[in-house]
């Protein structure tokens, strides 16, 4: 594994377009992933995580301040090209809305594997679909005729098609059931090992962030609040003698 950070920001702001100009909704983020760790960003709705999240996806481009991914140092305005259009993937909040509702499942999954010019295709989304605990038949359904936690699990494995190295989690499990939760968290931290990936959860839940990451940090009206810390150390102390009620058993 790289010992490059995938991720180093310094005096990063992000602004969104408000009618003919820009907000400002996040301040002056210093911040630097570890290859390999799983770092929560933990804030009530509106603090500005999200909008970090999307800004780190290339989605959003209004930012300014250092912003690097895998040594590489980014502009403002800047699209990702090359290697970085693989490296950074992204699994939103809601699977439903990241699925086309019209689209069979494969035809879904093998879009962004035919812009690459991969070979194997339906090979390796059959391989994908198996490693997250699905049928490979599963491809030939419409996502309105999944469960909710199933088309989460194929936006997990539409994000991993490309090989990645960071993964970003946008409240991943807030919409599904409670029961359902824990077998997605449960699968994140599987694939995190089996593929080597760094993760960047963005979270509201406690619980979730408990169970699933190494580091975090507090984020409020667009700030974070101190520096990043063991989460096991800060936060977590209670549960190295009993696991997390989202995930017992």
């Amino acid at each position: 594994m790289s010992n490059v950070a995938p991720v180093t920001l310094r005096h990063f702001h992000v602004s969104h377009p408000v009618g003919y100009g820009l907000r400002e909704v996040v301040h002056d983020v210093d911040l630097s992933l570890q290859a390999g760790e799983c770092f929560g960003l933990v804030g009530p709705s509106g603090c500005g995580k999200s909008s970090l999240l999307w800004t780190l996806a290339g989605l959003n481009r209004h930012w300014r301040g250092q912003f690097d991914l895998f040594g590489q140092t980014l502009q403002p305005g800047q699209r990702f090209v090359g290697a970085l259009r693989r490296d950074v993937q992204m699994v939103f909040q809601d699977p439903y809305a990241s699925l086309h509702p019209k689209h069979r499942i494969r035809r879904t999954l093998r879009e962004p594997l035919i812009v690459f010019n991969e070979s194997d295709i339906d090979a390796r989304i059959d391989r994908l679909l198996e490693q997250v605990g699905l049928p490979a038949d599963i491809a030939d359904r419409y996502p309105h005729q999944l469960s909710g936690g199933q088309r989460q699990r194929v936006a997990i494995v539409r994000a991993l098609l490309l090989q990645p190295r960071l993964l970003l989690l946008d409240e991943p499990t807030s919409a599904l059931d409670m029961s359902v939760q824990a077998e997605i968290l449960n699968l994140l931290n599987s694939l995190k090992r089996s593929q080597s990936l760094t993760l960047l959860l963005v979270s509201h839940d406690q619980d979730v962030v408990d169970h699933m990451c190494d580091r975090a940090v507090h984020m409020q009206a667009g700030r974070l609040l101190g520096a990043p810390s063991s989460w096991q150390t800060q936060s977590n102390v209670a549960s190295m003698t009993a696991p997390p009620t989202l995930v017992a058993g």
